[in-house]
């Protein structure tokens, strides 16, 4: 099964593990498939498409953070966000000892939760390399004008990411490319990934916007 989910292609130190599930595996029916391959349970969290991050290290047992982003340092947390079309970034230190997830959807990336992560894990961003994970491509994601006005409120060359749409006011934007904005402003350039639509492949991914059953991918990241 896991041959047929996303292992991300980066130069993460040999300690990081991470993937993506893919269609064949539904998050919300088949998690105890997922969780065989990994270390231990993953640390669920509520997410609110909101720039909350959660410090995995700190939580009681149980404890399920409202969130869209999460660290780890001990080996053997398995962080996770889980998405439908919604971006999900990976991150890592040079040195192996931190690991995070941020569930990036325009809400939240809009909102800060890249920036928010970035800074948590409390280390030099000139030190944390980042991968882009499945989501919904440019030439798929239309929106309206309040979504280009979110992003150009606090950094105007935000407008490259929009292209105008076929209908008067909307516009195809460019999660990838905003993403890699979010990272670069807050001091990480060692980006990977990017590169998927999860609206037209429709063999690999779920899509919140195609109309799927209510399926979504899993994210993954953790230390051994």
């Amino acid at each position: 099964m896991m041959r047929q989910w996303i292992v991300p292609e980066w130069h993460a130190p040999g300690r990081v593990r991470a993937f993506v599930t893919t269609r064949p595996v539904d998050m919300k029916h088949n998690r105890a498939v997922v969780r065989a391959h990994l270390p231990s349970e993953p640390r669920w969290m509520r997410q609110v498409h909101g720039a909350g991050v959660a410090l995995l290290d700190d939580l009681a047992p149980g404890h399920v953070p409202e969130a869209d982003a999460a660290i780890a340092s001990q080996p053997g947390v398995v962080a996770v966000v889980l998405t439908a079309d919604c971006m999900p970034v990976f991150l890592c230190d040079d040195d192996g000892t931190r690991v995070a997830v941020a569930h990036a959807g325009w809400r939240g990336a809009a909102a800060g939760v890249i920036e928010n992560t970035v800074a948590a894990m409390k280390c030099a961003p000139g030190k944390v390399m980042a991968w882009l994970g499945p989501a919904i491509g440019p030439a798929s994601f239309e929106v309206g004008g309040e979504v280009r006005d979110a992003f150009l409120a606090n950094d105007p060359g935000a407008g490259a990411a929009f292209v105008p749409g076929e209908q008067p006011g909307k516009f195809m934007a460019d999660l990838y490319l905003l993403g890699r904005r979010r990272l670069e402003r807050a001091g990480v350039t060692r980006i990977h990934g990017g590169g998927f639509d999860t609206f037209n492949d429709t063999r690999r991914f779920f899509s919140y916007r195609r109309g799927n059953d209510g399926g979504r991918m899993g994210a993954f990241i953790w230390l051994e």
